[in-house]
């Protein structure tokens, strides 16, 4: 089975638009020899000019992105009785995708994963946007975007499993029926993938709040293949798998191609630079390391869950945790703000609802690493941390990495919480504050 597809499994929001581009396709392909080139281009304007006609007699419903697409074709034939002009709103190769007439230059956005070959002007981006915008927000749903490796799944090459992960060879699920496993060989890719406990439920529970994408730094098989495992059916994602052969920046993920206005957006990713230009839409997620490569990728010098046959807790995990955001980040858009709902802003709850975890904390650090100390102030502020540099007896945390410092000492002395920095991290990843207890620091006998 071949897993690069020109034309992925259609979605709720490219049905209508890739049906018609198929179509259209159909009829350019009916002859193939070179000298019937003129007429295939004649036969696909002629199919655009029956499309037209055929929208003109259709009533006009609300719909998702590429019905949105479809709508601006209807518009603009009702509008072309008068004005014999099209404003080229995008293409479909070099054949604008309204009137086919052939385009000499490429401009716009191209969303090659709705379907290879299209691309859209800024203006209709923004038209589309504002439609789906309307459409979602009345059936009470903002957009998740999700990464995979690290966050929904983790991957591993088969060469690279360790001798100790050897016994998953013979432990995989089967692929006729992925929707009852959750460990998967892929042979024809040379690859093992473990899908994250919780994961199925998850993604059941969130597409009842939100229009989920699938975006990975993967390259657009490796996205296709993994989508087959999450969303065997078709139910969430579709044609909304987007990989870094979709991306207009190199190295770098970004919400121009993702059909939902930025306020409407969240993002779940291990991965913080990846989303330099939307880190207000970010929920940052604890990494899976199911895989012993995974731990080595990340420079962690220890048993990955695999070698030490366990994993994450299905009820307590990373997954479901997050989904318990999710659902009150929801709730308070939707229940709690006032105004109009396309006035409202996602990431704004996010930061609000990020400001009240720390938000009764006051903190001042001790022998912290100079690279990891500002990442880490600015991490426990955004949680409503007050973060002091000189101690006072309002501190109610020192973090620290070494129990015998002064700073440290002063905390015992003075009976405040001492605790390890993987307590801000834990605090970040579970949007919750953790038990002090369970990051505490062993003294020890140095004096600084």
């Amino acid at each position: 089975m071949s897993v690069v597809t020109d034309s992925p499994v259609h979605s709720s929001g490219s049905d209508d638009f890739a049906a018609y581009l198929n179509e259209a396709l159909d009829e350019n392909s009916s002859s193939s020899s070179s000298d019937e080139e003129a007429e295939g281009k004649n036969e696909f304007e002629d199919v655009s000019r029956n499309k037209r006609r055929k929208f003109e007699s259709t009533e006009e419903t609300e719909g998702s992105t590429s019905e949105g697409i479809v709508k601006h074709e209807l518009v603009f034939a009702e509008s072309s009785v008068k004005v014999d002009v099209c404003t080229h709103p995008g293409s479909f190769g070099d054949m604008c995708i309204c009137c086919g007439q052939k385009l000499d230059e490429e401009s716009g956005v191209t969303f090659g994963y709705i379907h290879k070959g299209l691309r859209l002007h800024d203006e209709e981006i923004s038209r589309l946007r504002n439609t789906d915008m309307k459409k979602f927000l009345y059936s009470k749903k903002l957009y998740l975007v999700l990464d995979l490796d690290h966050t929904l799944l983790n991957t591993t090459i088969l060469s690279h499993l360790s001798p100790e992960e050897s016994h998953l060879r013979n432990e995989t699920d089967s692929l006729e029926d992925v929707s009852q496993g959750s460990l998967f060989k892929l042979e024809h890719m040379n690859m093992m993938t473990k899908l994250r406990p919780f994961v199925r439920t998850f993604l059941k529970e969130a597409s009842e709040m939100f229009e989920m994408y699938i975006y990975t730094m993967g390259d657009r098989p490796y996205a296709l293949e993994m989508a087959k495992l999450l969303d065997p059916q078709g139910k969430y994602f579709n044609a909304k798998v987007i990989s870094r052969d979709d991306g207009t920046q190199k190295h770098q993920k970004g919400l121009d191609i993702v059909f939902g206005q930025e306020s409407a957006v969240l993002i779940l990713d291990d991965t913080e630079h990846a989303w330099m230009n939307h880190k207000s839409n970010l929920i940052l997620m604890e990494r899976y390391h199911f895989f012993a490569s995974s731990c080595r990728q990340f420079g962690f010098n220890c048993k990955s869950l695999a070698e030490t046959k366990s994993d994450e807790n299905e009820i307590d995990g990373a997954l479901a945790k997050i989904l318990e955001v999710l659902k009150q980040i929801h709730s308070t858009f939707f229940d709690k703000l006032e105004g109009d709902l396309v006035d409202r802003d996602v990431r704004q709850v996010l930061s609000s609802l990020r400001g009240e975890i720390l938000s009764e904390c006051v903190i001042i650090f001790s022998r912290i690493n100079h690279d990891a100390l500002p990442t880490l102030q600015r991490v426990a502020q955004k949680m409503g941390a007050t973060c002091l540099t000189e101690l006072d007896p309002t501190v109610t945390h020192v973090v620290a990495t070494d129990a015998g410092t002064e700073k440290s000492r002063w905390a015992v002395r003075e009976k405040k919480f001492l605790v390890h920095p993987r307590w801000i991290e834990a605090a970040n990843y579970f949007w919750q504050k953790q038990p002090e207890e369970n990051f505490g620091l062993k003294k020890t006998t140095n004096n600084s």
